[in-house]
């Protein structure tokens, strides 16, 4: 099978098993979804998902948050997992997101990157889902499938993320980094991966 040809391949078969993919991450406004991102490092999504209602409930903006004493942050998030790193990390991003911006997340990249514990995934994924800027996050499912599906042979998320962008039209882009997820955890997983199981990996692995 030609590039060409798989990647309509790959982008025809995400379509039909996840046409219309929502962030699974629970938020209600930018600052809740970046501070749901920066927690999802190392944790799962569902992790995340039990402990923000009661992270949010106790302070749900910047200006509530740098009030926090960080130990107490910490122990609303201990539970996903890195938590004196990620407590630190937002109580000092949402200190600075007062102080630089008005208690707004800025809406690119490179200030993104800036703030304590954003790094390229999480700015990445602001940038796709809070302001509908065309990005390509890479997180390990996507790096996983990436490299199973002969679209990358990069040694890091980053070279993958240029791998894709360069297979994938733009356009695509954000809502394919949500079906790339899903199908992963669906019928690409990590462990007990069964080739013939995966509706993709089990054509491309046909076609050689």
């Amino acid at each position: 099978m030609k590039k060409r040809e798989k990647i309509a391949f790959i982008l025809t078969c995400l379509d039909h098993y996840f046409p219309s993919p929502e962030i699974p991450l629970k938020h209600h406004d930018h600052y809740t979804l970046l501070i749901a991102v920066l927690l999802s490092a190392r944790s799962t999504d569902a992790m995340v998902n039990r402990i923000t209602p009661a992270l949010f409930a106790r302070a749900s903006t910047p200006e509530e948050m740098m009030r926090v004493p960080v130990e107490e942050i910490r122990a609303l998030i201990k539970p996903c997992g890195l938590s004196p790193q990620k407590s630190r990390a937002i109580k000092e991003l949402s200190r600075l997101l007062v102080e630089k911006y008005g208690g707004r997340v800025p809406p690119t990249l490179e200030k993104l990157k800036e703030l304590p514990g954003v790094g390229q995934k999480t700015a990445s994924v602001l940038l796709c889902q809070a302001f509908h800027t065309p990005a390509f996050p890479v997180d390990t499912h996507i790096y996983r499938c990436a490299r199973r599906w002969g679209l990358s042979r990069g040694k890091s998320p980053i070279q993958v993320e240029k791998d894709l962008k360069k297979s994938f039209p733009q356009k695509k882009w954000i809502s394919l980094h949500l079906q790339i997820i899903y199908f992963a955890r669906t019928f690409c997983s990590a462990r007990g991966h069964r080739i013939e199981k995966c509706p993709i990996c089990s054509i491309l692995h046909q076609s050689g």
